[in-house]
């Protein structure tokens, strides 16, 4: 049995303290990317109860996927969107979920990401990376964006580590093992990164700046 949203927010405020889960509740969080980081920050994310988040990928389910994506075998050839909000409503069904099933570039990422409280980057293209860091930090001052670079490889969970690099800017990685460029990618270490990612976001909402 589904339990109602009262019943949602009690469990919430009993972990994490009524004034701590009421900034979570009052947030809308963009996730910029759904393979394996972004799915895995969407999961945590809704787990701690944030209001809403704005779900964006262009990309199908594929079995490729699987072995660190946060999707089923069932869900092979389903936009990663849909997937990943169907999922989303099983863990955490009040959380109001926006998807964008597009590409995201220099055109469209302001009229994607206004209504974000935080932008996530959870791209594993260098390109890209560079294009929403420049995009949002130049054309939408005053919002907090926390990106990623380097998670790949069997290094040390260790190494992954958040950075502060500007007052809005943070940066979740080992920042040496980018993907196509090591051993490959473990569920394991992209999930460590994730949780870095994810964790930063609710630090900034409760006002925890420093890393």
């Amino acid at each position: 049995m589904i339990p109602n949203k009262n019943e949602m927010i009690a469990a919430y405020e009993a972990r994490h303290g009524k004034e701590l889960q009421k900034k979570l509740s009052a947030a809308t969080v963009a996730v910029c990317g759904l393979g394996g980081l972004g799915s895995n920050i969407s999961i945590a994310l809704s787990r701690a109860g944030i209001g809403k988040l704005i779900l964006i990928d262009f990309d199908k389910v594929d079995i490729s996927n699987l072995h660190r994506q946060q999707y089923k075998a069932n869900q092979i050839g389903l936009p990663k969107t849909e997937a990943l909000s169907c999922n989303l409503s099983e863990i955490a069904p009040y959380t109001v979920v926006e998807t964008h099933c597009v590409k995201i570039t220099e055109e469209n990422a302001v009229d994607l990401l206004s209504g974000a409280d935080i932008i996530c980057e959870a791209f594993d293209n260098p390109q890209a990376k560079a294009m929403l860091a420049n995009t949002v930090l130049e054309k939408l001052p005053g919002k907090f964006y926390v990106g990623a670079s380097g998670m790949a490889g069997i290094g040390s969970t260790n190494e992954i580590k958040t950075r502060r690099l500007s007052k809005y800017f943070y940066l979740c990685g080992d920042g040496v093992s980018e993907v196509g460029k090591s051993e490959g990618l473990f569920a394991a270490r992209v999930m460590a990164c994730a949780a870095h990612q994810a964790h930063t976001v609710i630090r900034i909402l409760t006002g925890q700046y420093d890393v």
